[in-house]
């Protein structure tokens, strides 16, 4: 029974490693697939088990991480109101003044952009800590810039599949921008200021944080609990992309994008991802 049970968990590993390796190929190349390269994760355990093995082989520095809310019926079967993903430091762009960044995407598969309020951690969260106060999280934030997320996938379908899905291959994320810090943060309510996003110059979507469950700062808390619930420690200077405020928007190669939060303006225009210089990801094969 032992030896079984030994050699049920080896091909579960080896399973979790082909999906992982199958992503960070496909993203070092820049190429896209229409199908889940496996089985897909049954779970969000499994999910994070086949991410953590991602983030091992992409070899990067985390910068930051994702969170993207999951809607019903899917937070009641997986048992959680949001997901997280790595932002890897090569991924985070800041904004220069009167410029428009150039933010890839994997043109074969999946690529859409979001506004996101950025709010970076001032001080790392006790690992050992598994309950947070709203007070508590806020308390560990130094900075809120405004934001757009890159969101895109070598899956095509990858927002089709459900939040496990997602999950497992970075949360979906490929990039953010980073804007100017949202002058007086400190003393305004978030879920005040108005928010919209324009692509070629045509709104596609405007609203508050105010619908986004908890709001920003109940995104940190949720990242800081489940990061204590993985054993994944978070940093300081790590930023975090708190979840599309007017939605998930489709892009294609060439657009112009551009995010108002208030008075506050953010741009970037969307281009091709190109393979990476190493054609290996880390790690030896299975």
């Amino acid at each position: 029974m032992f030896k079984e049970k030994t050699v049920e968990m080896e091909e579960v590993a080896a399973r979790h490693e082909r999906i992982a390796r199958s992503f960070v190929e496909a993203r070092r190349s820049a190429s896209g697939f229409d199908a889940y390269p496996g089985e897909a994760p049954g779970s969000l355990e499994e999910a994070y088990v086949v991410q953590d093995r991602a983030i091992a082989l992409h070899g990067e520095p985390v910068g930051g991480w994702k969170l993207g809310r999951i809607n019903a019926p899917f937070d009641s079967r997986f048992g959680a109101n949001r997901l997280a993903g790595p932002i890897f430091t090569s991924s985070i762009v800041d904004a220069e003044h009167g410029s428009v960044a150039a933010m890839p995407v994997i043109e074969e598969g999946f690529a859409a952009v979001e506004a996101e309020f950025l709010l970076r951690l001032g001080s790392s969260p006790d690992p050992d800590k598994h309950e947070w106060t709203m007070e508590e999280a806020r308390s560990l934030v130094d900075s809120v810039a405004i934001g757009i997320e890159i969101a895109s996938s070598p899956l095509t379908s990858i927002n089709e599949l459900g939040p496990a899905v997602t999950a497992s291959d970075f949360g979906n994320n490929h990039g953010l921008l980073v804007g100017p810090e949202f002058e007086g943060w400190r003393s305004l309510d978030l879920d005040a200021v108005p928010v919209k996003l324009l692509i070629n110059g045509a709104e596609v979507g405007s609203a508050t944080t105010a619908t986004m469950l908890d709001g920003p700062w109940g995104a940190v808390r949720f990242l800081a609990e489940l990061a204590a619930a993985r054993g994944v420690g978070l940093s300081k200077g790590q930023w975090i992309s708190t979840g599309a405020v007017t939605g998930v928007h489709r892009v294609a190669v060439g657009d112009a994008v551009e995010a108002w939060f208030g008075s506050e303006r953010l741009e970037c225009r969307i281009v091709a991802a190109t393979p990476a210089v190493a054609d290996h990801v880390q790690g030896p094969r299975s």
